[in-house]
C-alpha cells in the first residue's frame, strides 16, 4: 500500500489525479493483497480508496508522474518509445 502513494496520480485537475490515483492504487492494492494471501478484493477496494484520495488531495507540485496518456500527442508517446500508428485515427 505504502508504494501505491509513491505513485499515487498523473494530471492537473483534481478529478483527474483521483481517477488516475484511484486506478493505480486499486491495481498496487489488489496485487498486494493477492501476494500476501489476502482477499485480492478487499485490497483493490482499499488501495483505490487511498490512492483516489491521495491523488485528488495533491497537487501535480506534490507528486507529478506526468500527463495522463489521452492528454500525450501521438508524435510525443512515439518519442518517448511507444510503439503506436500515428498515421492511422482511433475509432469513435
Amino acid at each position: 500500500m505504502l508504494a501505491a502513494l509513491g505513485v499515487t496520480a498523473c494530471g492537473t485537475t483534481p478529478t483527474e489525479r483521483g481517477l488516475t490515483g484511484a486506478g493505480i492504487g486499486a491495481a498496487t492494492g489488489a496485487i498486494i493483497g493477492g501476494v500476501t494471501g489476502g482477499s485480492v478484493g478487499t485490497g483493490a477496494v482499499v488501495g483505490g480508496v487511498v490512492g483516489g484520495a491521495v491523488g485528488a488531495l495533491t497537487t501535480k507540485d506534490d507528486i507529478d508522474i506526468g500527463d495522463p496518456p489521452w492528454k500525450k500527442s501521438c508524435l510525443e508517446r512515439q518519442r518517448r518509445g511507444e510503439r503506436i500508428d500515428c498515421k492511422t485515427r482511433p475509432r469513435k
